[in-house]
């Protein structure tokens, strides 16, 4: 019972009120985002459009997205988190009803690329608050469980998604609306605005800060333009592009060495079950490692994995590797969310976690755009590219990650980044 105890308080405990119900608005939130899973189907089989034009609709959705990262980054830093995620959560609930309902292939095109955006305006929001509310020394925890509850409310909607597509797509909509209005219900009634949490120093900063925060009118530029933050921005896209051949390029290699869709279910099944059942026991595992140890480590076994398809020819190899590369992205989800908060001055956190999430559509239009290529020329040896940039980004980590702690350092020294209300003092859940 003690270890039970213990193992709670590493994995959970200390954390203030406002983030379990933030956790809780994301996790109703990503369990009712099963619509646009099945939307290329519907435009397929219920609204007869071509696959060409399905796939540029779908593509309408996920240039969107870029946008709305953008956009609900700059908003989450003007208007307030709160406000930007109730903004988001309640416009999606309109487009999704009108989506419904909506029949014309051009008006629904418009919709998606809107939903598109709404869609991913919360994601800012949600980690800048969370950043706002949890202590520093709390962080790593908090994002591991962020981690956790986007992967099982993923893997909650791909199963109701099934089934309600089953009955009926008008359903699907209507019901991933209910949801997401739930989640603005809960964010409306329990999560307070965090953004008067964070304030920049008073006077100005020395001439020895970075110049993230020397710079006289900060904005979305100061994080385009923060070398220090690029750089692991750019590691973690390599990450993402590593991520990304699951979904994109391994049913190709899949299919050519005559495995069949069943076959692929069971991988991907394989790497959410992990993650669903092992990532609360990740904090123990790394809370006493350097992050870009952590970092090298977990890209490192995303390299292993995915070169080891270079000999894979059975399902067995398959699963193998789909272990190997699953641990990877376990462990790097916490230092990688923490990293990037620490990187961040508070009153540009929104937009520096728009730039860092725009590494996510980017890798999903680079990873089948090149990987598709690759793999038509080169067979398996595009598994070993793969693992190769892996190794070479872990290396990058280890090499970027010292000078990386010690602008952490001196952002430290020159701004207070816990809240002017303490963390310690809000209600602990």
């Amino acid at each position: 019972m003690h270890a039970l105890r213990r193992w709670w308080h590493d994995t959970a405990g200390g954390l203030p009120a406002t983030f379990w119900y933030l956790w809780a608005g994301l996790l109703i939130n990503r369990a009712g985002a099963f619509a646009m899973l099945f939307l290329s189907l519907y435009l397929t089989d219920v609204r007869g459009a071509s696959a060409g034009l399905a796939g540029t609709v779908v593509g309408a959705y996920g240039a969107g997205g870029a946008a709305g990262v953008l956009l609900g980054g700059v908003l989450a830093d003007r208007w307030g988190r709160r406000a930007t995620l109730l903004a988001a959560h309640l416009t999606t609930v309109g487009l999704m009803v009108t989506l419904a309902f909506t029949r014309p292939l051009l008006l629904i095109a418009a919709l998606s690329a809107l939903i598109g955006v709404v869609h991913s305006m919360p994601s800012p929001a949600f980690v800048a608050a969370i950043v706002d509310v949890v202590p520093a020394e709390r962080r790593s925890r908090a994002f591991n469980l962020q981690f956790w509850a986007f992967n099982l409310g993923m893997a909650v909607a791909s199963l109701l998604a099934g089934v309600l597509a089953e009955a009926s797509f008008t359903a699907l909509f209507l019901v991933d609306a209910g949801a997401t209005l739930t989640a603005a219900a809960v964010i409306a009634w329990k999560v307070p605005e965090t953004l008067r949490l964070t304030r920049p120093a008073a006077g100005p900063p020395p001439a020895t800060a970075p110049r993230s925060i020397r710079t006289r009118r900060p904005g979305l530029h100061t994080a385009l333009t923060d070398r220090t933050f690029l750089v692991f921005v750019g590691l973690t896209f390599v990450l993402a592009v590593l991520t990304m051949q699951t979904s994109t390029i391994m049913p190709l290699a899949m299919r050519a060495d005559g495995l069949g869709p069943s076959s692929y279910g069971l991988v991907v099944a394989l790497g959410g079950a992990l993650i669903v059942v092992g990532q609360l026991f990740v904090p123990r595992l790394i809370d006493r490692h350097r992050k870009d140890v952590v970092l090298a480590a977990s890209t490192a076994l995303l390299a292993l994995g995915f070169g080891a398809l270079a000999i894979a020819d059975e399902l067995a190899i398959y699963l193998g590797a789909a272990v190997v590369w699953t641990v990877g992205s376990m462990l790097a989800a916490p230092p990688n969310a923490q990293i990037n908060a620490d990187l961040a001055p508070p009153q540009l956190r929104a937009r520096y976690q728009s730039v860092f999430y725009l590494t996510f559509p980017a890798a999903a239009f680079v990873a089948p755009t090149l990987g598709g290529v690759s793999l038509q020329h080169l067979g398996d040896r595009h598994w070993l590219i793969v693992g190769g940039l892996g190794l070479l980004a872990a290396l990058g980590h280890l090499l970027a990650g010292p000078p990386r702690e010690r602008h952490v350092a001196a952002l430290r020294r020159v701004v207070d980044q816990e809240p002017t209300t303490p963390a310690d003092r809000v209600p602990a859940g």
